[in-house]
């Protein structure tokens, strides 16, 4: 029975594990042990932080709704529990979006969740 070569998948695998860890410091881009744990790691990383960033974007557009509507004299909450009285349906990226480029149309929006907390008290 003829033997196996496999040295072509081999270097395969090899300069695929170079190309990943290209640019790491010291034994992470020299020693192919390195290059194989630290490229599992950056996977792991990679997919923890695709997750994470989802959670960081929307923080982001919380920030900058409360600053908006704090300038408004309302706080996040109130804003958001007035829109939602109101039956304005946007979503928080809307909402951030238009805090951060046209003042006027979120100072109206703000009017409309005060009058709508007034209406339900």
């Amino acid at each position: 029975m003829a033997r196996v070569k496999r040295a072509v998948n081999g270097h395969k695998k090899r300069n695929t594990l170079v190309q990943r860890t290209k640019g790491y410091y010291g034994v992470r881009s020299r020693t192919f042990r390195g290059m194989k744990e630290q490229a599992q790691h950056s996977g792991q990383y990679a997919y923890r932080d695709r997750r994470n960033k989802k959670r960081d974007i929307r923080a982001l557009w919380i920030q900058r709704i409360n600053a908006a509507a704090r300038l408004n004299d309302l706080s996040y909450s109130k804003f958001m529990h007035g829109l939602k009285l109101a039956g304005v349906e946007l979503d928080r990226k809307v909402l951030a979006q238009i805090a951060y480029e046209d003042e006027a149309t979120f100072a109206s929006l703000a009017e409309v969740a005060k009058k709508a907390l007034a209406a339900a008290e």
